[in-house]
């Protein structure tokens, strides 16, 4: 078979253009990848992204920057050349449509949202930003102080790079499914829903967030047994319930004193996590912090 084709734009690199190819290398990990803008070499291509002007999935061509643009997602979110092929190929790639959809929101969304030049969130007046996957791509693109040449090996550079992170990414959501799964399932075991033990380190904010009735998750981490703070948004630190304010910042003997746990080893002074060595006594730190 001959070796396919991938053809992106010449010139500058930015995050959209490099996650991109690096999906479709996912796929077709022979195929030989051409920056250039001529149009006879595109119109031979296998694979188009983030040139040409033309999205049409048969025909493997991905850009988005057309006067009509390349459609929009249902929460306004217009597809960038990333979120395109992302769209086409991401179930394959990431081993089913749930963990598919999970990278499009964690990942491909905000690329797409920012080459839009759509701001997801508001700054504040403190004069430092959030530092995003789009400027880590940045920083790999040669500065006017370099050598301008070097700017296709670099691309190179950067779409490894983005390939191993998807890769990372795509376990993470596979891993992040299943154990919603176990959360789930355990809430559901569960009778006294206020507080919920897991036997595993595994992801529950966002599966607890969605039901009113957890206050607590105790749950093993590091060789220690943790007792944490539900949210209503994980993304926010406001607990439904804090810790007592007596334990706050306290360590060891000091805690231990205080609440009658012998193993007790920490409380955060913001009141939404205490540490203590066993399982049985993270319970019943809980179960204290219940009925403070």
């Amino acid at each position: 078979m001959a070796q396919k084709t991938i053809i992106t734009h010449d010139g500058k690199f930015h995050a959209d253009d490099v996650c991109a190819v690096a999906t479709l290398l996912l796929c077709e990990k022979e195929a030989k990848v051409v920056r250039t803008r001529d149009r006879e070499k595109i119109a031979s291509a296998d694979f188009v992204v983030d040139v040409g002007e033309v999205y049409d999935t048969k025909r493997n061509r991905f850009d988005h920057h057309q006067r009509e643009g390349a459609g929009t997602r249902e929460n306004g979110i217009s597809y960038a050349a990333f979120g395109l092929v992302w769209n086409r190929f991401g179930e394959k790639i990431a081993g089913g449509r749930e963990a598919a959809e999970h990278i499009d929101r964690w990942l491909a969304q905000p690329l797409d949202a920012h080459d839009n030049g759509v701001a997801l969130f508001s700054t504040t007046s403190l004069g430092v930003y959030p530092y995003e996957l789009a400027d880590a791509m940045c920083a790999l693109v040669p500065s006017w102080r370099e050598d301008q040449g070097e700017m296709d090996k670099r691309f190179h550079e950067a779409v490894s790079f983005a390939q191993k992170l998807l890769l990372r990414e795509i376990e993470q959501a596979q891993a992040q499914i299943e154990g919603a799964r176990k959360v789930e399932a355990s809430f559901h075991q569960t009778e006294d829903k206020r507080i919920i033990v897991l036997d595993e380190d595994i992801p529950w904010k966002e599966v607890l967030a969605r039901t009113p009735e957890p206050l607590f998750v105790v749950h093993p981490q590091d060789g220690q047994w943790l007792v944490e703070c539900v949210r209503d948004n994980p993304a926010v630190f406001v607990n439904r319930k804090d810790l007592p304010e007596q334990w706050r910042g306290l360590r060891d003997e000091e805690l231990a004193e205080i609440t009658g746990v012998s193993d007790a080893v920490f409380c955060h002074r913001n009141r939404f996590m205490a540490v203590a060595k066993t399982k049985e006594s993270a319970l019943a730190l809980a179960e204290k912090a219940l009925l403070s």
